[in-house]
């Protein structure tokens, strides 16, 4: 028998709309697949939902603070309820920008320079002498971006001292905290990571390319508006490393059951770790659907998360006709 399951979606945060779609874009393949579902904003009624509609799975699809800070894991926890991704714990630490590459540096893979500087820095000693100080001692071009919080909201890629305090401006306004990082040249490419039976499988790794060179919201949420590759336009053995640094990523950081992990490959061939999204988007334009629409569907994807869940997270059986995804399988 098909598994109960409440997709929550929405809520507060600036990711409200991309949660929403990737919300209804899930619910509607799982309902396809013969699966009950209730869809669920993150509101007031979201207790009482829960209460009387009595899910065997949620699946939290909730982005940025609230949803992936571990807050929204920490109510389902103690409600005691099987549901899709990582516990409060790893997830709290993983959106963390400078937690997270703090970890994956210190396991020994790539990941650039970086600096966090608190809001409350600028306050306390007077925003005039800070930036001074940082602009003196900057190696351009950087990064700038919130250290919380996904869809590229608040990031800008700063070439001199004259783009950096408006960059920092924009960035504070997505959180108290901001991080300047080194700017590494090269392609970006995402790699998505599921848990399956047998351990993490990665997906096949999804290289963007955009027009103006910037995966900004813009880029990330319009159609058309971004070219994708998959998988990336790499040798084989390029594509292998990106594979093995996901899911490396993925069990440093302790995640469950689905991750995306971002990466620049430069020059030179080498992966570099830029983030790790604990709860990827499920859009049209998203980037784990087209890697799952690549190796096996998005619909059987989602099928199989869920069962994944409701089984203690083992699987016994393929949850849609036609040929499973096993680590032989292209991803």
């Amino acid at each position: 028998m098909k598994s109960k399951v409440l997709i929550i979606a929405g809520g507060l945060t600036h990711e409200r709309d991309v949660s929403v779609r990737s919300g209804r874009r899930v619910a509607n393949a799982l309902v396809q697949a013969g699966y009950e579902v209730r869809l669920a904003d993150l509101d007031q009624q979201l207790t009482a939902t829960i209460e009387s509609f009595s899910p065997d799975v949620i699946w939290p699809l909730v982005h940025g603070s609230i949803g992936e800070d571990g807050s929204l894991q920490t109510l389902l926890e103690a409600l005691d309820i099987p549901f899709v991704g990582s516990s409060s714990v790893q997830a709290k630490l993983a959106s963390n920008k400078p937690t997270a590459k703090a970890l994956i540096g210190a396991a020994g893979l790539a990941t650039p320079g970086w600096a966090a500087l608190p809001q409350v820095l600028f306050r306390q000693l007077g925003a005039a002498p800070v930036l001074d100080a940082i602009e003196s001692r900057t190696v351009f071009p950087v990064v700038i971006k919130p250290t919380d919080g996904g869809s590229a909201l608040g990031l800008s890629t700063v070439a001199d001292a004259t783009e950096l305090r408006s960059a920092m401006v924009d960035a504070f306004a997505y959180g108290e905290h901001i991080m300047i990082e080194q700017f590494i040249e090269g392609r970006d490419i995402a790699v998505s990571v599921i848990d399956l039976e047998d351990g993490p499988v990665a997906l096949p790794p999804v290289e963007i390319a955009t027009d103006g060179g910037r995966y900004d919201y813009a880029a990330r949420y319009t159609t058309d508006a971004t070219e994708y590759f998959v998988p990336a336009r790499l040798c084989e053995e390029q594509l292998d490393a990106l594979r093995q640094a996901a899911i490396e990523a993925h069990t440093i950081l302790g995640l469950r059951d689905l991750s995306r992990m971002d990466f620049v490959v430069d020059a030179e061939g080498e992966c570099w770790f830029i983030d790790a999204n604990v709860m990827p988007g499920m859009t049209d334009t998203s980037l784990l659907p087209q890697a799952a629409e690549a190796s096996e569907s998005f619909a059987r994807l989602c099928c199989r998360i869920v069962d994944f869940v409701a089984a203690g997270r083992p699987v016994d059986e393929d949850p849609l006709d036609g040929d499973r995804l096993d680590e032989g399988d292209d991803a």
